[in-house]
């Protein structure tokens, strides 16, 4: 999860599909002919999609994930794809933990997140922030940049790589900045901190990470950079591809591929041509 966009968004012109006129009329809002499923237009890069799980800092499955699946606008999409090219070329695979999140997902952070009683996973997530602080110190907000579909959060595995094990609901948890052979496993690259990490030692640059932990940040971050994303700094995992796609507009369909047109869906398995923090 990126760090999810801090305050509102103000004006009607800067949230132009928050409740589409199809979800307000009763009928599932549907994604925009630009929205394709990454699978289809990468199918090597890895995907461990957190929020459909009950890995996350919620504890449950997240409202919105109805599938496990990474759902990005097709410029996003094609950049991943370009990077991976390169990441590839080098021994290492992108894996995906987040793409486009809907709107109701975000509704449901700021519910947990008001709920100061639920703390079941603390202990992995933000072990060292109250949870009063997680609106003031900007974690969780009423807007995210990946409503938008053009960010992602991402790391590297090097390859030849076994898949991460399933998280078992009730397993002892540890600090997601504890050493990476004390912390859930990963089959990623050491970054410092496991992926949505509520803490300070998550910023990219953090001078605390150094050696082995910062080259591979920089590695994620240099190659994502020459492919077109820009990372935010407080999160090494988030990426945002420039220029967005729908730079002002906020979707709330499910991510589902029943959401997604079937001509995107065409377009995108035929390796569709295009060639992007407001977080």
């Amino acid at each position: 999860m990126r760090r999810i966009l801090r305050g509102l968004v103000t004006g009607v012109a800067a949230v132009l599909l928050t409740v589409p006129a199809t979800a307000r009329a009763g009928t599932e809002p549907k994604a925009p002919p630009e929205f394709v499923a990454l699978r289809d237009v990468d199918p090597t890069i890895r995907q461990e999609m957190r929020y459909p799980t009950r890995h996350n800092f919620t504890g449950g499955r997240v409202d919105g994930y109805r599938q496990p699946l990474c759902i990005l606008t097709r410029d996003a999409a094609n950049a991943l794809r370009r990077a991976q090219r390169s990441f590839l070329g080098r021994g290492y695979t992108l894996k995906v933990y987040d793409c486009y999140r809907p709107q109701r997902a975000v509704d449901h952070f700021v519910r947990w997140a008001e709920d100061l009683r639920d703390q079941r996973m603390k202990a992995e997530f933000y072990p060292r922030v109250d949870k009063t602080r997680l609106f003031d110190d900007g974690y969780i907000a009423a807007r995210s940049g990946h409503s938008r579909g053009s960010t992602v959060d991402l790391t590297l595995v090097r390859l030849p790589a076994l898949p991460t094990r399933p998280y078992i609901p009730g397993e002892p948890l540890k600090p997601c900045y504890a050493p990476q052979r004390d912390r859930f496993p990963d089959n990623s690259l050491d970054m410092g901190t496991g992926f949505d990490c509520f803490d300070t030692l998550s910023h990219t640059l953090d001078p605390r990470v150094t050696g082995e932990q910062r080259g591979n940040r920089l590695l994620l971050k240099d190659g994502l950079e020459k492919a077109g994303f820009r990372n935010l700094p407080e999160e090494w995992w988030h990426f945002t591809y420039r220029p967005e796609t729908f730079p002002g507009t906020y979707f709330d369909f499910p991510v589902s591929r029943r959401s997604l047109s079937r001509s995107a869906v065409i377009s995108a398995g035929s390796g569709g041509s295009s060639i992007a923090r407001t977080p």
